[in-house]
């Protein structure tokens, strides 16, 4: 028996058992072994269709995890924030701005730092169409903050939804983006041909401003 393999049986809520419930119905399963502490980040891939951000919101509910994301300011601002700010940071969702000054992963960390939990899940690709690298926030953000890096999968082929490995970051980039790799290796998204290839986008030469949303 797969000790990681979510059961109705064993799971403490109603919204757990019915989102479990909704993801079988469609022939998927999930696995996930418990988060290894209050803080880090999980690194969310293949994301290749739109499919992936339902199954990435029951597999939450079902999981019972409040993982945090990250949003553009102008989703909490405004008449839009005023009508679905609320309902948006119920879904564990962060402001952040896109022209923010230099700084941002640093303040990031900070504030993951300061709350008694806080894991944040994040798409390294950033969009469904090919792309040839990782923007590197993720990256920069998990070692800046030295916290632990969940390895969250979408594998299509086989419908299931893996949150089970978690690696611990070394600081030097070849190394772990080999770690990542390997851990990813075989999981499929819905068309492989548009999930990048699993390497940090090289530094820019020009001075740039920090982007918590390339995180």
């Amino acid at each position: 028996m797969d000790e990681y393999l979510l059961d109705t049986a064993t799971l403490a809520t109603f919204g757990q058992r019915s989102a479990l419930r909704v993801l079988r119905l469609f022939g998927w399963r999930v696995r996930f072994k418990p988060l290894p502490g209050p803080r880090g980040v999980a690194v969310v891939y293949p994301h290749t269709s739109n499919w992936d951000f339902f199954l990435g919101l029951f597999g939450k509910w079902a999981i019972g995890v409040p993982f945090r994301w990250l949003g553009k300011e102008a989703l909490f601002k405004g008449w839009f924030g005023k009508l679905f700010g609320p309902m948006l940071r119920s879904w564990g969702g962060v402001p952040v701005e896109r022209a923010s000054s230099t700084g941002a992963t640093r303040r990031l960390a900070n504030t993951m730092l300061a709350a008694d939990w806080f894991w944040l899940a994040l798409a390294p690709e950033g969009t469904r169409s090919y792309r040839d690298t990782w923007r590197s926030g993720f990256y920069h953000l998990t070692v800046m903050a030295k916290v632990p890096l969940r390895i969250v999968y979408f594998d299509y082929p086989n419908k299931e939804i893996g949150v089970i490995d978690t690696l611990t970051l070394s600081g030097e980039p070849a190394r772990d983006m080999a770690a990542i790799a390997a851990a990813y290796h075989g999981h499929l998204g819905l068309h492989p041909e548009l999930a990048a290839p699993i390497a940090l986008a090289p530094p820019r030469r020009e001075p740039r401003r920090e982007d918590p949303a390339s995180v």
